[in-house]
């Protein structure tokens, strides 16, 4: 294969992506600590039934719930996106770990499940939390390294990735109910 060819394939791409990453903050937070804190803003409007058109940044997506939750079914619920951004998530710290610890991934694919009791959504039963009961992620990964090393990577993945601790740890939440005329 001719050096060309072999500098653009995904695997070296995503490492000089990496490790342009890495070296940016490295130097970034060297300089100034208080700029590893960042605040990320996002903004939503109703419409339609229950949907919600997001936008952060200058992306913008839909939410809604499927007609069985008062919604037109016209996108992906809120839970659903609370789950994808999970799994989106891990896979972001999967590849930032894998390529910091030396570890090769030929393939990944991760799979997510959140058990909901509606009864606390409705207000039906005080006592039941509105929120998940329990998440599930099932990580499919194949590759060349023995199991305790993917073992190790799953570990560190799981102590650093941010949606996994704000899902699994409380997180604070302040709320400011402005009322406009």
């Amino acid at each position: 294969m001719s050096e060309t060819l072999l500098e653009t394939t995904p695997e070296l791409l995503r490492a000089e992506k990496l490790n342009a990453a890495g070296s940016a903050w490295g130097e970034r937070i060297a300089a100034n600590t208080a700029s590893a804190s960042l605040t990320f803003k996002t903004s939503g409007t109703a419409q339609g039934s229950v949907a919600t058109q997001i936008t952060s940044g200058t992306h913008s997506f839909l939410v809604d719930e499927p007609v069985g939750l008062a919604g037109d079914d016209e996108a992906a619920s809120p839970v659903e996106y609370a789950l994808g951004a999970l799994i989106s998530c891990q896979v972001v710290v999967y590849r930032l770990y894998a390529h910091q610890l030396g570890i090769k991934i030929d393939s990944l694919k991760i799979d997510a499940q959140g058990d909901l009791d509606v009864r606390g959504l409705f207000g039906i039963d005080e006592n039941t939390r509105p929120g998940f009961s329990g998440v599930r992620l099932i990580v499919q990964l194949t590759g060349p390294e023995t199991p305790e090393r993917y073992r190790e990577l799953q570990d560190t993945v799981d102590a650093h990735c941010p949606v996994f601790d704000i899902i699994a740890n409380p997180t604070p939440i302040s709320v400011e109910l402005v009322l406009a005329n």
